[in-house]
């Protein structure tokens, strides 16, 4: 089971806008209206038609996740969730953010999702810790992709060599 859970599971370093997978998973904010980071990114990366269509959304609360068109990204779907703001780790921080990751990818699957990239979700301005992060996602991927066959590729995409290494690390000790 873990080498076919391993398989499905990337890690990559670059820029989440540029993956050719059927969705990317956005860390928006509440609003879902645009913001800093990947959000930004996101936003400009596919016109402004998404703010448009997430306009219409009238947000989305931190856990949940939408889903919209790609617009001009590589991408056909983008799914928007919120991770939750890092406060010490005893205001439901991790159960949030477990959220962000089963809802994306059930979201993903309902619309015929076959390869989904994420970003570190609620590590940026957020300030969640990247290590604790890494291993919730990680966790929650391997979860559903126990369960449900249909999506065959997961990217987690890392901005840095250190978030790339640290998300090796936990696909290493979550998955094996």
């Amino acid at each position: 089971m873990n080498q076919s859970i391993k398989n499905r599971i990337e890690v990559v370093g670059g820029d989440i806008t540029k993956q050719a997978v059927d969705a990317i998973v956005n860390a928006a904010n509440t609003t879902l209206l645009g913001g800093g980071g990947v959000d930004g990114a996101i936003h400009r990366a596919a016109g402004p038609e998404l703010l448009e269509e997430c306009r219409k959304l009238g947000g989305c609360p931190t856990g949940q996740a939408r889903i919209t068109k790609g617009y001009k990204l590589p991408a056909k779907w983008v799914i928007h969730t919120v991770g939750p703001v890092w406060r010490d780790g005893k205001h439901g921080e991790d159960d949030l953010l477990a959220g962000c990751y089963r809802n994306s990818l059930a979201l993903a699957e309902q619309n015929g999702v076959k390869t989904i990239a994420f970003p570190s979700i609620s590590t940026g301005a957020y300030g969640f810790p990247m290590e604790r992060a890494a291993k919730t996602a990680v966790t929650e991927i391997k979860k559903f992709l126990e369960r449900k066959s249909s999506i065959e590729k997961v990217l987690l995409v890392c901005f840095g060599n250190g978030a790339f290494e640290i998300h090796q690390q936990a696909v290493r000790e979550v998955v094996g």
